[in-house]
């Protein structure tokens, strides 16, 4: 385990921590002399006890500490730790055509595939890398590559029926190819019905072939079909897992019931390796907090310090 950082040079701020340290005491000695010189024996009392120096050197702390936080923040804190964690990088595609409105799947086949790859991302281990895509006549980037658990829940969470009518899975699978083209192990989990009505599917695998990624497929619906607003739609299981056999890659099946658990391990291929974790977010976090925490006390328990 080690600490790097992404932007160093921010800490020459922390120069900032002795300087608070000389103020905070010439301030302590200036108001001594203070109340010495208008004779105020409480406050002499105050100043020269040990209940003055604690106060004050607990606030000085809760300073120290805050000051801290924030420059480790700036300068982009990150632990390095070699844990178990997957060499892929993978693109979530989940289908928002109209035909995941069908009931076979409660709420919704929609609803049911963002379930699950919430359940994907809750499972993936530090440092996994996850970009999203919704697709339907088009596809959408909602977010790119990243291993930022947040901004990979709240892009699943947000995705809703497109207003773009069909089903293109060879787009979805060309644009998961291309935010994927700076990974070092590639993989497309695709979320579908399998209801395709436009686009080139033989030219997408193609491509995914020669960029060297994998594609694996879940199939969200069932074979007696769904109600939906046009009609009960099917799902075509078998498009689904041709995609997946000719990019060697898997297929799982909602219908029967499969070990989802067992299919994200088998796909994630769990290795030894080194991941970074950027600590920005949580040093900020801690400042703030800190600085809170010192707010209070100046204006409660110790608002009698001169």
């Amino acid at each position: 385990m080690q600490f790097s950082f992404i932007y160093p040079l921010y800490l020459w701020f922390l120069f900032v921590i002795p300087l608070m340290i000389i103020i905070h005491f010439i301030s302590i000695q200036s108001r001594g002399k203070t109340a010495i010189k208008f004779a105020n024996f409480d406050a002499i009392a105050r100043i020269k006890g040990v209940d003055l120096y604690s106060k004050n050197l607990i606030i000085l702390v809760l300073s120290i500490l805050t000051a801290l936080c924030l420059v480790m923040s700036m300068s982009g804190l990150t632990l390095e730790i070699r844990t178990n964690s997957t060499a892929n990088s993978f693109v979530i595609a989940v289908d928002s055509s109209r035909s995941m409105e069908a009931d076979d799947i409660s709420p919704s086949r929609l609803e049911g595939a963002k379930n699950i790859a919430l359940d994907f991302v809750k499972g993936s281990r530090t440092g996994t890398r996850v970009g999203i895509i919704s697709f339907s006549g088009i596809s959408t980037i909602e977010q790119d590559v990243t291993d930022d658990k947040s901004k990979i829940n709240n892009a699943i969470r947000n995705i809703d029926f497109s207003e773009i009518g069909g089903t293109d899975i060879s787009e979805a699978i060309t644009t998961s190819v291309n935010i994927l083209k700076n990974e070092n192990r590639k993989s497309i989990i695709l979320f579908s019905d399998g209801q395709i009505n436009v686009g080139d599917l033989d030219y997408a695998l193609e491509y995914a072939e020669d960029n060297d990624v994998v594609i694996n497929t879940i199939a969200i619906g069932s074979k007696t079909g769904g109600q939906t607003g046009f009609g009960v739609s099917k799902l075509d299981e078998d498009t689904l897992k041709a995609i997946a056999y000719n990019t060697d890659g898997k297929m799982l099946s909602i219908e029967n019931n499969e070990d989802i658990g067992r299919f994200f391990n088998e796909i994630m291929e769990l290795r030894v390796r080194d991941v970074s974790i950027n600590l920005t977010r949580q040093l900020l976090i801690g400042a703030v907090v800190l600085f809170f925490i010192q707010y209070i006390l100046i204006n409660t328990r110790y608002k009698t310090i001169p």
